[in-house]
């Protein structure tokens, strides 16, 4: 797995560079890498389908089960709510056994600038939050070294790649007026050649604990998760 270079690490800040090489180790380390996944395929989508079951349909699941990749996936989906991901990777943990290996690249405000985000990223995902994006343009140079390391691990079979194309959440009225998608996907998919998997999830909101509360009272809104079928890019390329 690609390293980054002192000239990109220099980029991190404070908490940043401690953060970055916590959470680098569980996904360079084989060993914690597998720990991770067992971690999500028991603990986290135990809770997850705990917190959601009684609002949840789930549509697709035949896409992600009946897949058997010869390389990396990357998971594309609308970005509604801060739990999106957390809920879909999930599911596909509890209805697969092909992932070995799972990141979700993100800003790295609060997820890499605090003790709390780490502490966030690990009870949550496992780490999974992977590799950081730097948002202050003086700092971009380590973005450089996250592009390259998601082409590398996209192109590694076992691996699942989740992104939010439209790379921020939308909050308009419409949740199927999706935002413009950025560019960065499609380099990773341009350069890496994986499956692409495409998810739309609905009616999840941002209130964790009234969304947890609201599973059991029944008071929730109805959360629809959908699996397309898998798009094997390689013709498109051409």
């Amino acid at each position: 797995m690609l390293s980054p270079t002192e000239e990109q690490l220099a980029c991190l800040e404070g908490f940043e560079r401690t953060a970055f090489r916590f959470s680098d180790f569980f996904h360079r380390n084989p060993l914690a890498s597998k720990a991770a996944i067992k971690f999500q395929e028991t603990f986290g989508a135990s809770w997850v389908d705990f917190s959601t079951r009684r609002l949840r349909y789930v549509q697709g699941t035949e896409h992600i089960r009946n897949l058997h990749p010869d390389r990396g996936v990357v998971l594309v989906a609308n970005h509604r709510s801060f739990f999106d991901l957390y809920v879909t990777s999930s599911v596909m943990c509890s209805e697969t056994r092909w992932i070995e290996h799972m990141c979700f690249p993100v800003r790295s405000n609060f997820f890499y600038e605090s003790p709390a985000g780490i502490a966030v990223n690990m009870v949550m995902s496992a780490m999974a939050m992977y590799p950081p994006i730097l948002r202050d343009a003086s700092r971009k140079a380590f973005n450089q070294y996250s592009v390259d390391v998601m082409v590398e691990m996209a192109r590694r079979r076992g691996t699942l790649l989740g992104f939010h194309p439209e790379g921020t959440r939308s909050k308009g009225d419409n949740p199927y007026e999706l935002l413009p998608a950025h560019p960065g996907v499609g380099q990773i998919v341009r350069l890496a050649n994986p499956i692409v998997i495409p998810a739309f999830v609905l009616g999840l909101s941002n209130d964790f604990p009234g969304q947890v509360r609201g599973n059991f009272d029944g008071t929730g809104e109805p959360i629809t998760l959908t699996f397309g079928p898998p798009i094997d890019v390689g013709p498109l390329l051409k």
